[in-house]
């Protein structure tokens, strides 16, 4: 059988969600950044497609409140241009090509040369990138995934959005159980993945599911 295409899709693993003095601080996220920078080199070493969303946000957002609920609106955070929309170093992409929310681009098929563009960089201004990025549906009906590998956060708001766009769209998901993290207050996601296909491995097992 022919290799699937596969590609790993990083969520959100920017510095306002990831460090401590951050905006939007997610509990216990530091715990995982060892773990996300293995990665990241796996990608690499393996010349593996990484699709990186980051929210990205302009001071009118609808997700962004002065007297935010945690559920539906959060306070400023990863604002455009912001030390806190950076990644952090451990999921920097290399190189990428930038997708952003706000900003006419035209994407044809030379975009899908992978060694050109192994990086590629949603910029998204909703938790779901399908919703906040009027080009992601674009972007992967040009490199045509199989299979996704998904990590990063949060895991249950926008790496829930992602899964779930993703499986919905015919993709076959793949969650790193160990790269996650979730805010509290706002339910699980898992069984809504799991009636969906969605399968959940820790990464050490990532070269089992590579064929």
């Amino acid at each position: 059988m022919e290799r699937p295409n596969i590609i790993f899709w990083n969520v959100d693993t920017q510095v306002d969600f990831m460090e401590p003095d951050g905006k939007l601080y997610v509990q216990g996220a530091e715990e995982i950044r060892p773990l996300l920078g293995e990665i990241t080199r796996f990608a690499g070493e393996h010349n593996l497609r990484v699709v990186n969303t980051a929210d990205y946000h302009l001071v009118n957002s609808a997700e962004l409140s002065s007297h935010p609920d945690f559920v539906n609106t959060f306070p400023p955070h990863c604002m455009a241009e912001s030390k806190g929309a950076m990644y952090i170093p451990e999921t920097d992409p290399e190189r990428p090509i930038i997708i952003d929310w706000n900003q006419e681009l035209i994407l044809d098929s030379r975009f899908d040369n992978p060694e050109r563009f192994r990086n590629i960089l949603i910029r998204k201004d909703a938790f779901d990138v399908f919703a906040g990025n009027p080009y992601t549906e674009k972007v992967l009906d040009i490199i045509q995934p199989d299979r996704v590998f998904v990590y990063g956060v949060t895991t249950n708001v926008c790496v829930d959005q992602a899964v779930t766009g993703l499986a919905e769209r015919g993709k076959e998901v793949f969650v790193f159980s160990d790269a996650i993290k979730e805010l509290p207050n706002i339910p699980l996601p898992f069984e809504k993945w799991k009636k969906l296909g969605v399968t959940m491995i820790p990464f050490s097992d990532v070269e089992k599911y590579m064929g």
